[in-house]
């Protein structure tokens, strides 16, 4: 049985809602295998990121290496790359694996304001990595980082969506759980030409630990499997929501979604 390779590079979340743990079940629950480069190693819960430790650049290029020289890879997503020196290594590697999509989602902050990526390594990610993505996929808060002013509705995730396409990445998808002044849960796709708007009711609870990555995760297993962009985004979107309205009170904070919610009978 043949079935895509997809990998995942970024930080371990000990809570297992968000980072690798999410991708990797987002990606296998969406028909894909998963494999992995970790980048980092954070302590964290559903309340808040209390630590986090940067792994050497050497061991992040080994482990690149070995999946990379061994395995087929049909599509491959960055999470949390939180240092100019990890960017720099990764986006070195990455330059030689040519035709697969790469969803680069630009993790910064944590639901609790813990920062997952240094204010001296956005220039680098501009830099060297947008360049290289099939997509990049920042929340609002995280566009707003990178193009300066602030995000609050649709209008302004489209503006974003723009000035962040001329930073090099072949499209751009705002992901729109932020954005307070809307009513539904709305999401921006630009590709330079076109502007796609994707729109599902919110969900109302705060158990969305790891939404981001997990949507981001899924785009990219999607393009593996051969669907078009647009496509990729709706399915992924479908799926995410799903998952957050079927997603576990797990802790005294931000519970997670549930990544394999279609094989469970009644909730848990």
């Amino acid at each position: 049985m043949n079935i895509p390779i997809v990998l995942t590079i970024a930080g371990s979340d000990s809570g297992g809602g968000a980072g690798i743990q999410a991708d990797i079940k987002a990606m296998q629950a969406n028909g894909v295998f998963a494999m992995s480069v970790i980048t980092a190693i954070t302590a964290q819960n559903s309340v808040a990121v209390t630590d986090a430790m940067e792994l050497p650049t050497s061991i992040i290029a080994s482990q690149l290496d070995a999946v990379l020289s061994d395995f087929p890879v049909a599509g491959i997503k960055t999470g949390m790359l939180s240092s100019s020196s990890i960017i720099e290594c990764v986006a070195q590697k990455l330059k030689s694996v040519v035709g697969v999509p790469l969803v680069v989602d630009p993790v910064m902050i944590s639901k609790s304001g813990f920062s997952l990526l240094k204010d001296e390594a956005i220039a680098a990610l501009v830099e060297l990595l947008l360049p290289l993505a099939t997509m990049c996929t920042p929340n609002a808060h995280e566009a707003a980082r990178l193009v300066g002013f602030d995000i609050n509705d649709e209008a302004g995730a489209r503006r974003a969506s723009e000035i962040i396409w001329k930073m090099g990445p072949s499209h751009v998808l705002i992901k729109g759980g932020h954005l307070d002044a809307e009513a539904e849960a709305i999401d921006v796709l630009f590709d330079g030409n076109t502007t796609h708007v994707f729109r599902a009711p919110r969900v109302p609870t705060v158990h969305t630990h790891g939404t981001g990555c997990t949507y981001a995760s899924t785009i990219a297993a999607n393009l593996a499997l051969g669907l078009s962009v647009v496509e990729a985004v709706e399915s992924a979107k479908n799926y995410v929501t799903l998952a957050i309205q079927h997603g576990f009170s797990f802790g005294k904070g931000h519970g997670p979604t549930d990544h394999f919610y279609f094989l469970r009978n009644s909730r848990i």
